[in-house]
């Protein structure tokens, strides 16, 4: 078994998924004998589940706005440079006291360039290190594209000069890397795809949420008009007498949740998010949710019958075109957010209801433990251990 230390950076910014993916990943690099120190720069999130690693958090922001252009503190207010300043102080304050074999950055330089002002300091005191730890960036299979096309020339540019390693969370089959970034043939030799990560469901499922209908949306930032959609599909489905169960997720506010409680008919549960929501996944008749990572993943390990309307705010596109080549195979029903309505959503119950059961779109789900080897590899040859 491999040893070495790592050190994984995550920051989310609206919903919760890069942190999940991120969570799920850091618990197989412990099984694969690696000791990780997770540092965090969003807010938290209870019950977040990371095994033995060490989670550090640092001072978290969030985004203000659905382009990202704004980013604020715990209290509200627009982060300012002394704010900046206290965080990059306290990220390169960990990493010369772990002095990590490994440094993960997920999303970085492909994503989050709001926090460079803390990342190209620590990928500057990681270089500067001797012996220096491998950089390496861990990033899911689809890109947004930039509003700017010269940040896709800096994406690279950084890339190319300071990483040892790029980790693509995904199946080329599905998608390659290089159809939402087309410069990735100048990081030939370097990109890994490791397959989707994947939180699988328990071998013993139990019976919770058996025959229901489990409508869902991550973190749940932008999830009300999806569950208030749902409220008043319900009676225009042939599960109009199902059990119905929304998961409010915690970045959905209280108020927004008093609302759809006092909307909700008999039969409806609302609740928030629970830790078992694989298991109400793999038992459930039908999943209804938005097409982040995460949950599209969890759909297809599970193979529920599922309806997916993808977040498409701001200038978001990953969603949209994740869900719809999976819809191309047959493994989910999409409804687009633009077209979102009970009808529409009714209508996309039946047609999913309609169809064979999905399977996992013959994709490569076994992402976590891939990217466990891969570290583990790379770290025995940064310690000279044996993996």
């Amino acid at each position: 078994m491999a040893s070495g230390r790592v050190l994984f950076y995550v920051q989310h910014l609206l919903g919760i998924g890069h942190l999940k993916r991120a969570a799920t990943v850091v618990r197989a690099l412990q099984d694969a004998g690696l000791e990780v120190t997770l540092v965090s720069g969003g807010p938290p999130v209870p019950g977040l589940e990371v095994g033995n690693a060490r989670l550090v958090q640092l001072d978290p922001v969030r985004a203000g706005d659905l382009y990202f252009k704004v980013l604020l503190d715990a209290s509200g207010q627009t982060v300012d440079d002394e704010f900046r300043r206290r965080r990059r102080d306290r990220l390169l304050a960990i990493f010369r006291e772990l002095r990590p074999n490994i440094v993960v950055t997920e999303l970085f330089p492909f994503g989050r360039r709001q926090l460079r002002s803390e990342l190209l300091p620590l990928i500057e005191a990681a270089w500067a290190m001797q012996p220096r730890p491998a950089l390496v960036s861990s990033v899911r299979d689809i890109l947004v594209q930039p509003p700017k096309p010269e940040r896709v020339t800096e994406m690279v540019d950084l890339a190319d000069r300071w990483y040892d390693l790029v980790l693509v969370h995904g199946d080329p089959t599905l998608i390659p890397f290089e159809h939402t970034f087309p410069l990735a043939d100048r990081l030939k030799g370097r990109i890994r795809y490791t397959g989707y990560v994947v939180d699988p469901p328990p071998a013993n499922a139990g019976a919770a949420g058996r025959g229901e209908v489990i409508v869902s949306a991550g973190g749940g930032a932008v999830s009300e008009p999806l569950l208030a959609a749902a409220l008043e599909a319900r009676a225009m489905t042939r599960l109009a007498d199902a059990p119905w169960r929304l998961l409010a997720g915690p970045s959905l506010d209280d108020d927004a949740v008093a609302r759809l409680r006092a909307a909700a008919p008999a039969g409806v549960t609302i609740e928030r998010a629970r830790p078992d929501f694989t298991t109400l996944l793999a038992n459930c008749t039908l999943s209804i949710s938005q097409g982040g990572y995460n949950t599209v993943m969890e759909v297809l390990a599970t193979r529920c019958r599922a309806v997916v309307v993808p977040y498409a705010g701001g200038l978001e596109t990953e969603q949209t075109l994740r869900a719809r080549l999976l819809a191309g195979r047959g493994a989910l029903t999409v409804v687009d957010e633009s077209a979102l309505s009970p009808a529409t959503l009714a209508a996309a119950v039946e047609a999913a209801l309609s169809g064979p059961r999905p399977d996992a779109a013959g994709l490569d789900t076994g992402g976590a433990a891939a990217t466990a080897r891969m570290l583990a590899a790379l770290a025995s040859s940064r310690t000279g251990t044996t993996a």
